[in-house]
């Protein structure tokens, strides 16, 4: 998908975007063969052709920043086939719904090959050096709620270059509701062992753990881990699903295309047509 993507482009907003794969451009290779563009002057033509390099020298050398800083946050989920790698799953537990309220108690990373849960008052202070390797991070609500609360509790602490939001990619698919109902409906993820686990039990485990119920935090960590792990088979679905529709449709239109999730509406609508 990354390198049919061109909204990182100076000049290239999401209509122009989509008028180009409307006209069969859509790739960078496609780009360079065209001998002219309608819309694009020459010079203009030129000088999206010397931006296309250097993001094909950015693709190649595993530069995701790059394009973490050219790209709208709502299209960091381009980046995933391009460095599937790269890409740290995460969610966190809590004992409240703000910073202010509670802390974190628990957090699991998935990406790379494994899997780490942290606890807080044991080494919940490695996030940093656990997320380091990583370009992409993939959260469900987290630019809400995992991400805010990390950085008011870890005020130090870099997270990945790029961020996706899974709550608001899957909604431009038509997919609304909690985590646990859109893997319910589309039959994804596996939650054996804790079923019937939700948030606040969660928060009930911490306090049984912090009173020495044994077993506790066993289950508390193995119900985060399912939420974390999770996110990889959504991932996969949303990012084919969002190709597809974005780029084999018959006659693909022009599109306004948001750059924040406060936008998201019109093309979620637009996009659920292809269903």
């Amino acid at each position: 998908m990354l390198r049919s993507t061109f909204q990182h482009l100076p000049w290239v907003g999401a209509v122009t975007e989509a008028f180009l794969w409307s006209r069969g451009i859509t790739d960078w290779s496609a780009l360079e063969r065209a001998e002219e563009v309608s819309g694009l002057s020459k010079q203009r033509l030129e000088q999206v052709r010397r931006e296309l390099r250097r993001s094909d020298e950015a693709l190649q050398a595993g530069n995701a920043e790059y394009f973490a800083r050219n790209l709208p946050g709502s299209e960091h989920w381009r980046l995933y086939s391009s460095f599937p790698q790269r890409t740290a799953f995460l969610d966190i537990e809590t004992t409240g719904l703000s910073p202010r309220e509670g802390i974190v108690t628990c957090l699991t990373v998935h990406g790379g090959g494994r899997t780490r849960s942290l606890v807080q008052g044991e080494d919940l202070e490695e996030i940093g050096a656990v997320l380091r390797p990583f370009a992409l991070l993939v959260t469900f609500n987290g630019r809400g709620f995992d991400v805010p609360f990390l950085e008011a509790h870890l005020p130090d602490l870099r997270l990945p270059p790029a961020h996706a939001d899974l709550r608001w990619l899957l909604l431009r698919l038509g997919q609304r509701g909690g985590l646990k109902i859109i893997e319910r409906r589309l039959g994804l993820g596996n939650r054996e062992g804790v079923e019937g686990v939700d948030g606040l039990e969660a928060v009930r485990l911490w306090e049984a753990h912090r009173r020495g119920v044994p077993g506790a935090l066993e289950r508390l960590v193995k119900y985060n881990r399912a939420d974390t792990e999770n996110l990889e088979p959504l991932m996969r679905y949303a990012t084919e699903e969002m190709e597809r529709r974005l780029l084999h449709r018959d006659r693909p239109e022009s599109i306004p295309h948001p750059t924040s999730e406060e936008r998201l509406t019109p093309l979620a609508h637009y996009l659920s047509r292809g269903q």
